[in-house]
């Protein structure tokens, strides 16, 4: 068999096109490793400079500040409470939502799109909504994390998009056989989201994982009610007063920097995003090419 001939262009566009590559995965990934050799460092050592990709001084330290934080095991457990609890129930009401605006049938739709576009701009401010959420009875208890972010316009828009996509034959052979909305949306529409389920499972979990100033604005007074992200928060800025000098840092107990825990708050809570974001990453790439073909 004749092997087919490369061109010397085609040659040329792979060797540049695979430095390109390796070029690209590098800059991703370097901010990554340099964090991840900071937060192993010694946070003194940290302070001369010249960590890129290996700690020069192995320690623990910055994951025991990290870990020994007060009220962290509270916090963490409110935090996957929320992410689970918040990006179930966003996700299901977002999904029926969606499935009644993108019925061909519903009244007034067009009208109820335009208003919740409105809405993505225009909000009635910080002072306005505590005001609501106390009137509310929401501050000061877990709910506010999540019964806020249960409609999201944008999460519904691209819901009803993707939906709107789905042949219209599969619904009407459905009403055909005697199924009902609840049955068409269940068994058939459901199932072929799957792809913008994962995209917006991913988007809603990813904002609640990494909230706090709801924490700090709602719950500043409750302690059962903090979360992961404003607990370190709070150890970063105490950190940060605490260290303000190499020689300072000497005296602490734990011999951090601001700069080592920051490094070691941000792989701890980056870590499960990372872990989770391979499963998803199928479905991600397909729900972010909505409404990119069309026919």
């Amino acid at each position: 068999m004749n092997k087919k001939k490369t061109s010397a262009a085609d040659k040329a566009f792979t060797i540049f096109n695979t430095i390109f590559m390796v070029a690209f995965v590098v800059i991703t990934l370097y901010p990554v490793l340099n964090t991840l050799a900071i937060s192993l460092n010694d946070g003194i050592d940290t302070v001369r400079g010249g960590i890129y990709l290996f700690p020069r001084k192995f320690t623990l330290k910055n994951y025991q500040t990290v870990l020994q934080t007060q009220n962290l095991k509270i916090g963490a457990y409110i935090t996957v409470a929320r992410t689970i609890i918040g990006t179930l129930l966003a996700l299901v009401l977002n999904a029926i939502l969606a499935f009644i605006v993108s019925r061909k049938k519903f009244l007034f739709k067009s009208q109820l799109s335009l208003f919740w576009v409105i809405t993505m701009y225009v909000n009635g401010g910080m002072i306005p909504t505590f005001l609501v959420y106390k009137g509310l009875g929401l501050t000061n208890s877990f709910w506010v994390y999540v019964i806020p972010g249960m409609i999201s316009a944008f999460n519904m828009l691209v819901l009803r998009t993707y939906m709107q996509g789905l042949p219209d034959s599969l619904e009407e052979s459905a009403q055909l056989d005697g199924a009902g909305y609840t049955v068409i949306f269940t068994k058939i529409i459901s199932p072929l989201c799957k792809p913008v389920y994962a995209t917006i499972a991913l988007f809603v979990a990813v904002y609640q994982w990494n909230s706090w100033f709801d924490a700090m604005l709602y719950n500043r007074m409750s302690s059962q009610y903090t979360t992961l992200q404003y607990e370190l928060m709070k150890l970063l800025s105490s950190v940060m007063q605490q260290s303000g000098s190499a020689d300072a840092a000497k005296n602490t107990a734990a011999a951090v920097t601001p700069a080592s825990v920051r490094a070691a708050a941000t792989i701890a809570t980056m870590l499960p995003i990372v872990c989770l974001y391979p499963f998803l990453q199928r479905y991600f790439v397909t729900g972010l090419t909505i409404g990119g073909v069309k026919e």
